[in-house]
């Protein structure tokens, strides 16, 4: 659901301002990139719940390629800054954080990306690359 957000978000982004720079008399909106750390799609004063996903299972995560895994950590980091922004701002306001269980999903899928990298960095046969692909991966 989060990813469908994003980049539905970033694809109608795109659409809007091709479609701007086509048409003159169309006005261009200016994106600010701070909005991202913001969740302005919800009204906290719903009666409905938002029910969000779970964290990414480790053998969901194996049958991944390392470009997936790439744009699905930073993804992920994208949602820990948002959520955590959030969680921050609120918490200056003395309000109450909606969903606080979102942000354990998160980290406990960024870990488990961590964990199959590692497993694939500890597979390769190369003792070199496997030490490069550790640092690599402990630098995240």
């Amino acid at each position: 659901m989060f990813l469908t957000r994003v980049f539905g978000r970033r694809l109608f982004s795109t659409v809007r301002s091709e479609g701007s720079a086509a048409g003159a008399a169309t006005v261009r909106t200016a994106h600010n990139p701070l909005e991202e750390f913001f969740e302005v799609d919800r009204n906290p004063e719903e009666e409905k719940p938002v029910i969000y996903g779970r964290s990414w299972k480790a053998s969901e995560l194996r049958l991944k390629s390392w470009d997936d895994l790439h744009k699905l950590w930073y993804v992920l980091l994208k949602e820990k800054n948002m959520l955590m922004t959030q969680r921050q701002m609120l918490h200056a306001q003395n309000l109450r954080f909606p969903n606080p269980e979102r942000l354990p999903k998160v980290r406990k899928s960024m870990c488990r990306i961590k964990h199959v990298l590692t497993e694939r960095a500890i597979e390769d046969p190369d003792p070199r690359r496997t030490a490069e692909m550790k640092r690599m991966i402990n630098a995240l």
